[in-house]
């Protein structure tokens, strides 16, 4: 099974709280995380075309896909067995017109809240 790769902030404690609580729920072990200080640099200015890798999480799916946000946030959620009946509720269509803004508001403040913290290879 080809896994799918979600990019995280390693220098946010929110993020680094989330990943490791869906990497204890990741039973069937579909996700890798990898930090975005670990990017080489040219993958990072292909992204950043597209969208700030440290204002979203992001994540590229075994078939090329690239999600972020709380497309990524719902995408997770569905992979894994505990969160799957959370997950079909934020596919309601409409679902996204208050998921996304509510991710958002969070993702911009993360740092204001739960400050900053060195990055540290796990």
């Amino acid at each position: 099974m080809r896994k799918h790769v979600v990019f995280y902030d390693g220098e946010c404690p929110l993020c680094r709280a989330v990943k490791r609580v869906l990497g204890k729920l990741d039973w069937r072990d579909a996700i890798h995380w990898h930090a975005v200080q670990e990017i080489s640099a040219a993958t990072l200015e292909k992204a950043n075309a597209y969208k700030n890798m440290y204002d979203e999480i992001y994540m590229l799916t075994p078939d090329k896909q690239v999600l972020t946000g709380f497309n990524t946030v719902r995408k997770l959620l569905v992979l894994l067995p505990l969160t799957f009946p959370v997950a079909v509720l934020m596919y309601v269509p409409g679902a996204g017109l208050i998921g996304g803004p509510v991710y958002r508001f969070f993702s911009s403040r993360r740092y204001q809240w739960f400050g900053r913290v060195p990055y540290e290879r796990e």
